[in-house]
């Protein structure tokens, strides 16, 4: 999990929140982690954030398991084309399962993925490399959105 923070965080102008007791944020937030695209390094307060590491279950998203010890689950962004790319259909084909997606596996996110949204459970040897590629490009896109924006 540090190791994955420490790849997205480098990234430039990258804002990652690590909610935790006092901050304002909800107690089930946190000891998770949330990359957010910021070129000021202000916290936005309209954007979704491009990715996030998840650590525990939330109402409705238990399927992954992660009331495991160690167990946490990285979400992506992914867009359209890297999901159907990834899952062999469209976002919106996408049905909520209760089936065990098990670790080290590439998924349509359980809750999120009808937006477009992958996740890998405790990332490992198989999806290493994948999950980079999948948040460098989440990055990329939400980059070039903002400095379109921006210029509008």
């Amino acid at each position: 999990m540090d190791e994955i923070i420490g790849f997205v965080s480098g990234f430039d102008g990258v804002l990652t929140f690590r909610p935790a007791e006092g901050d304002g944020s909800p107690e089930i937030a946190w000891g998770d982690t949330f990359f957010y695209y910021s070129a000021d390094g202000t916290t936005p307060t309209e954007a979704q954030p491009f990715a996030t590491i998840v650590t525990k279950n939330y109402p409705d998203d238990e399927v992954s398991r992660l009331d495991r010890p160690g167990a946490f689950r990285v979400n992506v962004a992914a867009g359209k084309e890297a999901f159907t790319q990834w899952t062999g259909h469209a976002p919106r084909e996408t049905a909520i399962t209760d089936a065990d997606p098990g670790d080290d596996t590439v998924i349509a996110h359980p809750v999120y993925g009808t937006v477009g949204w992958l996740a890998v459970t405790n990332p490992g040897p198989q999806t290493g490399a994948t999950i980079r590629e999948l948040l460098h490009a989440a990055y990329e896109r939400t980059r070039t959105r903002h400095e379109r924006h921006r210029r509008r």
